[in-house]
């Protein structure tokens, strides 16, 4: 069957659809139904089943015999290594840490946090709480000791797992220390904390406290897999709100498990045993899904890189991963190819490799530009897969199916609605629209399988951020159009979250730590297009009177504030003095016609603007920095 075949059936009949696809599976006790719609509008699936992720992740490949494949190929440039690890070995591994953590008395449910690099225990650590029903909540090594405060409070987690450091070109990045002060930060202490100890930078530890990684797990007898229920949560992933409090989002088991292994076949074309690299990191959405589960679970062998598109040490890096592991697909950020772009325009380099086991490089985290996609299609001579989807999601809404079908690409859409997803595009009013109009892009409900059921601990949150403004449907935050053969084009943010090189940031949050400066009477922060991050966040500072300090030496403050308190993936390096803000008379800030001045973009005069001459004080704020050129 063709795309609309597959597509129609799962629309016309989700419950035989998802069954089916639910028998790629090992069930402990298989489910008697896909849906259940009690709690409907919180919809679940597959709740009267019972499985375990880590068992079908890794255990199964083992039993099948496929134990001495490899599952996880390490790549780090940084240190200058590479490893193989086999499903056997990754069996052992999660087998013996999941032991330590029984052994110290996490079981079924409770929360433990993992604050790590770039390394292959990562992947073990997500695995070993898997495997013993824990809920694990990765967060990404970049963020500062106050974000990791704030998930420590919002997880209550029994325990933390970290690295000692991080490796980022020319410099060392120590976790331990950010751990430390996160902890004396947070109100609520875990019991203990496991430490993976790199010889970069070794960390201090706390006796009592601190477990060395190999040290814990001496002498431990190795956990087996417990079976967990359909809607167990098998991760809590945080993501920026517009508040500046980070929501939880949850991922259910059982349909976490079934999606993201239809996924693998369906989306991506690859089989058991092909080698699929997502550069990512394991702290996001894609390296949840991508890096860990859904290739493991599926039987591939998937990459763990700890290392940049450039600067690791040059433009080739890449190319040099495909030819040194046969990678079959590449699926990573925009943003990595307009830096290996800018580096080397001619794509020259890649003459310098043989990239032949590639077949198909996707794209997703932001909006895939014209330019770099073409510059990819030329370079690497292969088709470039534009495809959406978001945290909240775990996998692609709209995609180009090429398991299925590889359908007509057009550059600037991500091409067509996955089976399961009816998105459509509505008015504010919640009134559908004709193709090629815009408006906010929402998807019917139910959602389907191993999309978020809720937030962490937040249901009233849960219905005020995407359900409540149109009702029946989950509202995606972003603003595009339908076209008439289809496929959907993906044009803005509707809210205040920005996307810096794939990362979704919440310039709400930023506000809040720049208020926090004791200069600063008010301030607003916008997105502003970059060419090579996809978006920057721009500062902009209305002063307390009589402060004596420079305009200069109080932007430099508030830069180094929002890097401590955010940290540097925040990318916010852009702050400008201003007399006032652009606002309604209501009071509120206009920060989407402050985007179009600093993207010299055409702009209606707002007719609730307040005073319109201030708009021209932000573009000379703005032309001082860089932006807003005539």
């Amino acid at each position: 069957m063709g795309y609309r075949d597959v597509y129609t059936a799962a629309q016309a009949d989700p419950e035989t659809f998802w069954m089916d696809a639910a028998k790629a599976i090992d069930w402990v006790t298989p489910p008697t139904r896909a849906l259940n719609p009690d709690k409907a509008p919180l919809f679940e699936w597959f709740t009267d089943a019972e499985v375990n992720t880590c068992w079908n992740a890794v255990d199964r490949h083992v039993e099948a015999g496929h134990g001495d494949r490899a599952a996880i190929i390490y790549d780090s440039p940084v240190t200058d290594t590479q490893t193989t690890t086999t499903f056997a070995d990754l069996q052992a591994q999660t087998a013996s840490l999941a032991g330590a953590l029984a052994a110290k008395g996490v079981t079924k449910g409770d929360r433990v946090i993992i604050y790590m690099s770039m390394v292959p225990e990562a992947l073990v650590a997500m695995l070993a709480c898997a495997r013993i029903g824990a809920i694990h909540s990765v967060v990404f090594g970049g963020f500062a000791a106050h974000e990791l405060a704030v998930r420590i409070d919002d997880a209550k987690p029994k325990a933390i797992i970290a690295t000692s450091c991080g490796i980022e070109p020319g410099r060392i990045v120590e976790y331990k220390p950010l751990l430390d002060a996160a902890l004396d930060m947070a109100d609520f202490k875990p019991d203990f904390t496991i430490v993976f100890q790199r010889e970069q930078a070794v960390g201090t530890l706390t006796e009592g406290r601190d477990f060395d990684w190999n040290e814990i797990q001496n002498g431990v007898a190795p956990a087996y897999c417990v079976p967990v229920s359909g809607d167990h949560p098998a991760y809590i992933l945080y993501t920026s709100g517009t508040t500046g409090q980070p929501k939880g989002v949850v991922r259910p088991t059982a349909g976490h498990l079934v999606a993201l292994n239809w996924t693998m076949k369906n989306i991506y074309n690859v089989d058991p045993g092909d080698v699929y690299w997502a550069a990512s990191d394991v702290g996001w959405v894609v390296g949840h899904s991508y890096i860990c589960y859904a290739p493991l679970i599926h039987g591939n062998t998937t990459v763990v890189f700890e290392g940049k598109p450039v600067g690791t040490p040059d433009a080739g890096t890449f190319w040099r991963v495909i030819q040194d592991h046969n990678v079959k697909v590449l699926f990573t950020a925009p943003t990595a190819f307009r830096a290996i772009k800018r580096m080397d325009p001619k794509g020259e380099m890649v003459a310098d490799y043989d990239i032949s086991s590639l077949r198909t490089l996707f794209l997703a985290g932001e909006r895939a530009d014209p330019d770099t996609i073409e510059w990819a299609e030329k370079t690497l001579n292969v088709p470039v897969i534009d495809h959406w989807w978001q945290t909240e999601t775990g996998y692609a809404i709209a995609a180009n199916p090429i398991g299925i079908e590889h359908l007509p690409v057009k550059i600037g859409s991500p091409s067509v609605a996955m089976p399961g997803w009816d998105v459509q595009i509505l008015d504010e009013a919640g009134h559908p629209l004709p193709p090629g109009d815009l408006g906010a892009i929402v998807v019917k409900l139910p959602l389907p399988p191993g999309t978020l059921p809720t937030l962490w601990n937040a249901a009233d949150r849960f219905h005020k951020s995407y359900l409540n403004h149109f009702p029946g449907y989950y509202e995606t935050g972003d603003a595009g159009y339908i076209d008439a053969d289809g496929y959907l084009y993906i044009m803005a943010r509707t809210d205040d979250v920005i996307n810096v090189a794939g990362h979704r940031l919440s310039t709400g949050g930023m506000e809040e730590v720049l208020a926090g400066h004791p200069d600063v009477a008010e301030c607003a922060v916008i997105g502003v297009t970059d060419e090579l991050k996809g978006q920057l966040p721009v500062g902009f500072l209305c002063t307390n009177s009589g402060t004596t300090r420079t305009d200069a030496e109080i932007v430099a403050d508030c830069i180094k504030r929002v890097r401590d308190n955010i940290g540097p993936v925040a990318a916010f390096k852009l702050a400008c003095v201003v007399p006032r803000l652009p606002k309604t008379r209501s009071g509120k800030i206009l920060r989407g016609t402050m985007v179009k001045i600093a993207d010299a973009q055409d702009f209606k005069m707002p007719a609730t603007i307040d005073d319109p001459t201030i708009l021209d004080e932000i573009k000379v704020a703005l032309q001082g920095i860089g932006y807003a050129k005539d």
